[in-house]
């Protein structure tokens, strides 16, 4: 491919499907991306295992542990250029990056979000557009700015909404999407020189 190699830091807080494959697809897609580093802020979630099993070293950071956010921020800072992390992708991270990250790394993280924003932002995307009762939600990549799913939108896939989907059934199918669609809007951030 002759690109440099960059490396990535993941930030995820739970289960860590995303984590998977978006490890597996740079893997597989022989993408000179390498995933140097997850960020957890919890110490129990199988994301670590899953960082474990692909040797992806892993920082649980326990926020309540500083006097701040800034202060935790900046140990992450250091572990990341400890690292030489170039771009940092967040998946399923459950924390609002505060003003020391972002200012670390400018226009160099983005987030995956499942609904289709500016609708559904925050927490529950999957369960409020299902309780709202739309007819279609999906799911959305965006860059990372001061607000909660505010940044600028970099790509979105629909997925409708079923009649006889349950709230299980459509988790699924927006996880789905969302394994498929970030991967492949991670590659084209590279392509275009944005990582």
């Amino acid at each position: 491919m002759g690109q440099e190699e960059k490396n990535i830091a993941i930030f995820a807080s739970g289960e860590g499907t995303n984590f998977t494959a978006l490890v597996t697809a740079f893997r597989q897609q022989n993408l000179p991306l390498k995933v140097k580093l997850l960020i957890c802020d919890h110490p129990a979630v199988n994301v670590l295992r899953r960082a474990a099993e692909e040797k992806v070293p892993s920082l649980v950071v326990d926020f309540k542990a500083y006097p701040n956010k800034a202060v935790a921020e900046q140990q992450i800072i250091k572990q990341l250029q400890a690292k030489q992390i170039d771009f940092i992708l967040l998946a399923g991270y459950m924390r609002i990056i505060g003003p020391t990250l972002l200012a670390a790394y400018p226009h160099k993280i983005i987030n995956i979000h499942p609904a289709l924003l500016p609708h559904f932002s925050g927490r529950h995307g999957i369960e409020d557009a299902f309780a709202a009762g739309v007819a279609t939600t999906g799911v959305t990549i965006h860059w990372v700015d001061s607000g909660i799913d505010t940044g600028k939108i970099i790509a979105q896939r629909t997925v409708t909404i079923l009649p006889q989907d349950d709230l299980a059934s459509l988790a699924k199918r927006i996880h789905a999407t969302e394994h498929r669609l970030y991967p492949q809007v991670v590659e084209q951030l590279l392509n275009e020189g944005e990582i």
